[in-house]
């Protein structure tokens, strides 16, 4: 018997190795249930019409693509386009397209379609095409455009007579229902390989409370979660997963400081702001506190600028102008957060003799805003902060980190926004969804996730 004993062993391990593998191989098919906050009117990328938002970002890229994209580390890699050159000082940007690629109606990818795209995203690039090759041709030079291109607003999109946009994603349109529900089928002549989904269900509009409860009754696999629920997810068991911080909450003021005594008051409003407890209590300790734009994490400098609380100096400033008015600060009602910290930043600016009165109106003197960053790139991502606060794009000069940082100084310096926080995109899934989590830049790969013992 002993001379059997090893031998049985290998073969009860090899089997049980077998099983282990069959469990975990992916398994095509079943439906994914998704619900989301932001509720955005169409699906056409290039709509600056539309808040921007890490929800909108990644229905995009469920039905669009780029013609570049980016890793994790921020590298760039072939998608729509296969190579790309830069010539004259990266003034001339020339970008190789794949071939064989079909939109979802079945027409062919061609460089005057791709090149129409970028133009009704980009008005004012000079795009043209070349051949198989779709090029740009910027004023000066410009080596941020392959980065650009990676953004999913410049996705491409075949625009129909019928106004209905089409795409090469890994997933088509089957009904879209604005503002309500979006429901996709998987492409199975997609380029790069039928996704094993068969179909992605997405609600859109539903707050954080419906999207948990959803997830706990299980009619949905993957949902959103709060800044300030990010902590109870995790101990409750819940599959949480984030991004890097990429989404800056901050104070932004409806209009320039138009006197040095309003820049005053502005400073000391800064300088009154308790971010630390701010986090600590509101948001449960998500997040990051943030003095400055970008992340460190993404900037690399960002623990140079000041956080701390410094209300001797904020009432220096005060009493340094005389006949202070109120300032109204609004909020989104939608969002309950929001709510929370336009009343905290209203008592901290009291305690530095300032007058903030919160109100969820339309119109205020400052807003509580949350700003999803453009990219991980921080050269893209402070390029677009300033157009989305009413600022042009700050000019950046050279390419080192002093460079950089001089861009964000000029930016802070308009007194315009008050940086309170950087928050991550976070996400809670169904323990049955498999090969998915979220990169550092809050974006979804969903072509490769696959349901275990899907529902149907």
């Amino acid at each position: 018997m002993k001379r059997f004993a090893w031998p049985s062993l290998v073969i009860s391990s090899l089997l049980a190795a077998a099983l282990a593998a069959a469990e975990t191989r992916p398994q095509y098919g079943g439906t994914l249930h998704v619900a989301m906050r932001a509720a955005p009117a169409t699906l056409d990328p290039s709509d600056s019409t539309q808040t921007d938002s890490f929800t909108r970002r990644n229905l995009t890229l469920l039905i669009f693509e780029t013609l570049l994209t980016t890793d994790s580390s921020g590298r760039m890699h072939p998608a729509l386009a296969l190579s790309w050159q830069a010539a004259l000082g990266n003034q001339r940007w020339q970008f190789r397209l794949r071939r064989d690629v079909k939109f979802h109606d079945g027409t062919a990818l061609t460089a005057e379609i791709a090149a129409a795209s970028l133009r009704a995203a980009n008005p004012s690039w000079k795009v043209f095409a070349e051949g198989d090759s779709v090029v740009i041709e910027c004023e000066t030079n410009d080596p941020e455009v392959p980065g650009e291109l990676a953004l999913p607003r410049n996705s491409i999109v075949k625009r129909n007579p019928d106004g209905k946009p089409s795409g090469t994603g890994p997933f088509h349109i089957v009904d879209w229902q604005p503002a309500k529900k979006l429901t996709l089928a998987a492409e199975e002549n997609y380029w790069g390989g039928r996704p094993f989904l068969d179909a992605i269900e997405i609600e859109v509009g539903k707050n954080y409370h419906d999207q948990s409860i959803a997830l706990e009754l299980g009619r949905a696999d993957l949902v959103e979660v709060a800044p300030e629920q990010v902590h109870r997810a995790s101990i409750d068991g819940r599959h949480v997963s984030s991004s890097e911080p990429m989404e800056l909450v901050a104070l932004l003021f409806a209009r320039d400081a138009t006197t040095p005594e309003e820049k005053l008051l502005r400073e000391a409003l800064a300088l009154s702001v308790e971010r630390a407890s701010m986090r600590s209590v509101l948001l449960q300790g998500a997040g990051q506190p943030a003095p400055s734009i970008l992340p460190t994490w993404m900037s690399g400098y960002g623990f140079v600028f000041p956080a701390e609380t410094d209300l001797p100096r904020a009432r220096h400033l005060r009493d340094q102008v005389r006949g202070v008015t109120t300032w109204t600060i609004a909020y989104d009602s939608s969002d309950p957060i929001a709510r929370l910290l336009a009343e905290r930043v209203a008592l901290n600016a009291r305690d530095a003799g300032l007058s903030l009165q919160p109100a969820a109106t339309p119109a205020a003197d400052v807003r509580v805003v949350r700003i999803p960053l453009a990219a991980a790139d921080p050269w893209i991502a402070l390029a677009n902060v300033g157009p989305v606060i009413g600022l042009p794009a700050p000019k950046i000069n050279g390419g080192s980190a002093e460079d950089l940082y001089s861009a964000e100084q000029s930016l802070l310096a308009t007194r315009r926004l008050i940086p309170l926080f950087h928050l991550p995109a976070t996400y809670a899934a169904a323990g049955t969804l498999r090969n998915w989590k979220p990169g550092p830049d809050g974006s979804w790969s969903l072509a490769d996730a696959w349901l275990e013992n899907e529902k149907q």
